[in-house]
């Protein structure tokens, strides 16, 4: 007896369709490492079918009032904890996360970011109407870019999904979204949802893999090309937008330091590190993956951390017991595992180091002591579970060895000393800096790096702004 493979469908103007060539992607459950739907690999023709909707649905919905949209989005936001267990289920599927947390830690912050920006629509505000030259007064207008060309990631689908569509939107642009092509399921839901709620066209999903993503921001419809991705996968499409200028909007790796100072409480940052080195199986841009410690509490924080990792469970969606699942595919748990089985004769693996059963691809939660700066798993992002730790001698050190990487995203300082803590945050290269905690979000603040973790911010104001455009209006009064 076989079981019908699920079918995900594009969505198009308004109506779910196949790839205009029949093509598909098959999707694997990464908790079973088995198949369970497929998806359309969309071409070009696809592409140009969904960047015509959406430039076709613009002028439309950019001419509706801030009201007008704020209603949209909260109507989008009350369906969304309307079918919120669908959708949980939807995203369990593409990833294995554990169904309590994704519950939990998902949909209730994904609906508030919908309605953040909901309220955002009727804040776009810009400096009021003067006279700067004599006889002549300036407005500012602020305008929404056009049609959005967007490639969220396969860590957080829903939520990722949520951070582009929806300050595009409140903004008065129109949308066509790619979900990776490891984890199209619940984005094709999303479209079901969003697709009963917004005019036919504002709102376009193309399934697809890397040369999809490309044939979309080589389009010459987008106005802006946004991604969550790989530095790679960012320079790439930088590189495409430039051919004919499109903005751009990058939110890509990182390697965040975890800077503990002497007088931290270990047992309590131990906890908090090590829920936010292994959550969600480390594969978040901001987890608490690169410890720095004080030489003198070193060993110490060493052995609780891996005494904290012995005792964290990864495991199936339905155990109640786990803080996480497995990898999202194949290829990641070989990324992973490469990083161990290449790690250099000083290093020393005090937890883990290895798969977890033969079926799926969960990885055990690992800690690395006895590492340099220059070593290949502390400059390069693992995206896994696993924690490395260093130790400096000074303020001084510690700074170097925090800003000595490519990345630079989010970063953490624990010390009880409020001065030091203040220094840190002034000189940190990092886009955040938590003290004395390490990756809680919200909605009102901005999320972005610099360096080679991208540029752009999701959430907040600033992140609603960056979908907008700015334009000067001067008028005679003679």
């Amino acid at each position: 007896m076989t079981t019908e493979l699920r079918r995900l469908r594009n969505y198009i103007d308004g109506e779910f369709r196949d790839a205009a060539d029949g093509r598909t992607i098959d999707v694997i459950n990464p908790a079973t490492g088995e198949v369970y739907a497929t998806s359309p690999l969309s071409g070009q023709a696809d592409v140009d079918a969904a960047m015509e909707a959406a430039a076709a649905a613009f002028p439309a919905w950019r001419d509706t009032t801030p009201s007008e949209r704020q209603k949209v989005l909260l109507k989008i936001a009350d369906a969304f904890e309307e079918r919120a267990e669908e959708l949980i289920a939807a995203e369990v599927e593409n990833t294995g996360k554990p169904i309590g947390i994704t519950a939990s830690d998902e949909i209730p912050p994904m609906v508030d970011q919908i309605r953040f920006f909901a309220g955002a629509a009727r804040l776009l505000e810009g400096r009021s109407a003067g006279e700067y030259m004599e006889g002549m007064t300036s407005i500012i207008r602020r305008e929404p870019v056009g049609v959005c060309a967007q490639v969220a990631p396969w860590n957080y689908p829903m939520m990722m999904a949520v951070w582009k569509f929806a300050p595009a939107l409140a903004a008065g642009n129109t949308v066509v979204l790619k979900p990776s092509d490891t984890t199209p399921a619940s984005t094709v839901l999303m479209a079901e949802i969003i697709g009963s709620i917004v005019p036919k066209g504002v709102f376009n999903v193309l399934c697809g893999d890397r040369e999809t993503g490309r044939a979309m921001v080589e389009h010459p419809t987008p106005a802006m090309a946004s991604i969550t991705g790989s530095v790679r996968a960012g320079m790439q499409v930088a590189e495409s937008a430039a051919k004919d200028v499109k903005r751009v909007h990058l939110e890509l790796g990182g390697k965040a330091p975890v800077v503990v100072f002497e007088d931290t409480d270990i047992a309590k940052a131990v906890e908090d590190i090590s829920v936010a080195g292994f959550f969600n199986a480390g594969q978040d841009c901001t987890a608490a993956t690169r410890v720095l410690v004080h030489e003198s509490i070193h060993d110490e924080f060493v052995a609780a951390l891996a005494k904290a990792a012995s005792e964290t469970k990864t495991g199936q969606p339905d155990d109640e017991d786990v803080l996480y699942g497995p990898l999202n595919n194949a290829n990641q748990l070989k990324q992973v595992s490469g990083f161990i089985d290449r790690l250099p004769a000083h290093a020393k693996v005090e937890a883990g180091g290895h798969r977890v059963g033969d079926k799926g691809y969960f990885y055990a939660p690992t800690v690395v002591s006895g590492l340099k700066q220059d070593d290949e798993i502390v400059q390069n992002e693992v995206f896994g579970p696993v924690i490395t730790v260093q130790s400096f001698a000074d303020e001084a050190q510690a700074v170097e060895y925090a800003n000595g990487v490519e990345y630079a995203l989010a970063s953490s300082v624990w010390t009880k000393d409020h001065q030091r803590a203040m220094r840190m945050s002034k000189v940190l290269d990092f886009g955040c800096v938590w003290i004395n905690t390490h990756i809680p979000l919200v909605a009102e603040m901005p999320h972005g790096g610099f360096k080679k973790s991208g540029y752009g911010k999701d959430l907040s104001a600033y992140g609603f702004e960056d979908y907008t455009r700015i334009k000067h209006v001067m008028t005679s009064l003679g």
